[in-house]
């Protein structure tokens, strides 16, 4: 299955915004994406990101296509 790449926004104490790229497949869970960011966020040397997935702001980013859709 080929991956797709997903951008995952993540809210911290600190007020910002930090975004990451994840790979996955076009079918991945939210959940998983958040999650895989969330944990690289927490091995970094940023501020404490919230743990809350209704926070964060995941899309999809592929070329030709609209990012908000899941098709």
């Amino acid at each position: 299955m080929e991956s797709t790449c997903w951008l995952v926004a993540l809210p911290a104490t600190d007020g910002r915004q930090y975004v990451y790229r994840v790979y996955a497949p076009e079918d991945a869970l939210l959940a998983d994406l958040f999650w895989e960011a969330w944990h690289c966020h927490d091995e970094g040397p940023y501020p404490r990101a919230w743990d809350v997935f209704d926070a964060a702001v995941i899309r999809r980013v592929d070329r030709g296509r609209d990012p908000d859709s899941r098709t």
